[in-house]
């Protein structure tokens, strides 16, 4: 298993130079002057082309990013360009509240999904049909619409949980609690339609062979027989649709989080986008492509432990 680690590991190392070079490309096309920005209407030309020389604005796109590259190869990410602060600390800051929703969301659709999906599975075709309905609907609504619904209901009609804002767990763990369930319900919504769905698929095929027809006439129990031994069967399709839908948990993030007004990475993204604050946006991206990278390797661990033929592929 290390070896194949180590080279989903390798594989990932073109991957990541690859998007802060896109993510670099693109943010020198956002109309704005981040020295201008900065400084105001009201600086002096010497004072805007020397803080241009200082950003190295006034070098060429090639140079910049060599020179990006070679500071984060170093460790070093950069400063923020409007907030003084380094881009570690500000990612550090705020990555936890972002992992929180993520590892919540992930949790709680798989739980719900593999449930729904095992209960669709061993009822009957109406119960089948009902798990399509909800799937699509679940699949097609939007995570923005869901929370502001979730707001709307649970938040001012009936005040049971804070609309916005976000508590330290440190400072009171109720109320840190309380103030990510709605996030975390909205953003796991579409999840858990493709845990669900996935999981009935792959019930449905393994419930159908002739191993499983063996263990029911050998007389073992109903219960030993879904739970024990053909929901082990759905690992690889299941730990996929789980793979899949935590990968775009990352993404849903941002909008979850700017509704909610948490401090996360999703709505640090969008301030330092409209900011056209280029450190942040360029260690937020490594950061959320590392997140996926590891979540796949994740997968991967999890296909080698469920089918060790997967260790040599």
């Amino acid at each position: 298993m290390f070896p194949l680690i180590l080279r989903r590991l390798a594989l990932s190392i073109p991957l990541l130079v690859a998007v802060s070079a896109i993510t670099s490309l693109l943010e020198s096309f956002v109309p704005g002057d981040p020295a201008r920005t900065i400084l105001g209407i009201n600086a002096s030309e010497e004072q805007y082309d020397a803080l241009r020389a200082a950003l190295h604005l006034d070098k060429p796109f090639a140079e910049q990013y060599w020179l990006y590259l070679r500071d984060v190869l170093h460790g070093d990410f950069g400063i923020s360009l409007f907030s003084g602060e380094s881009v570690l600390t500000v990612i550090g800051q705020r990555l936890p509240v972002t992992l929180t929703l993520v590892i919540g969301a992930t949790v709680l659709s798989t739980l719900v999904g593999v449930l729904l999906g095992v209960y669709s599975a061993t009822r009957g075709p109406v119960t089948r049909r009902v798990t399509d309905v909800m799937s699509l609907m679940g699949s097609a609504l939007p995570n923005f619409w869901v929370a502001l619904m979730l707001v709307s209901l649970f938040a001012v009609k009936f005040p049971i949980f804070p609309a916005t804002g976000y508590t330290p767990f440190a400072q009171s763990p109720g109320q840190w609690a309380a103030g990510l369930v709605l996030p975390v319900v909205a953003l796991s919504i579409g999840g858990v339609a493709l845990i669900s769905k996935m999981t009935r698929d792959a019930m449905l095929s393994t419930l159908g062979l002739d191993y499983i027809r063996t263990l029911r006439a050998s007389g073992v129990g109903p219960a030993s027989i879904v739970w024990k031994h053909a929901l082990r069967s759905c690992g690889i399709p299941v730990a996929t649709a789980i793979g899949i839908t935590m990968i775009s948990y990352i993404p849903g993030t941002i909008l979850v989080e700017n509704i909610f007004t948490l401090p996360g990475l999703g709505t640090t993204v969008v301030d330092a986008t409209n900011q056209h604050d280029l450190p942040v946006v360029q260690g937020l991206t490594i950061t959320f492509t590392v997140m996926v990278i590891l979540i796949n390797l994740l997968v991967d661990v999890l296909y080698s432990l469920l089918n060790p033929k997967v260790r040599v592929a």
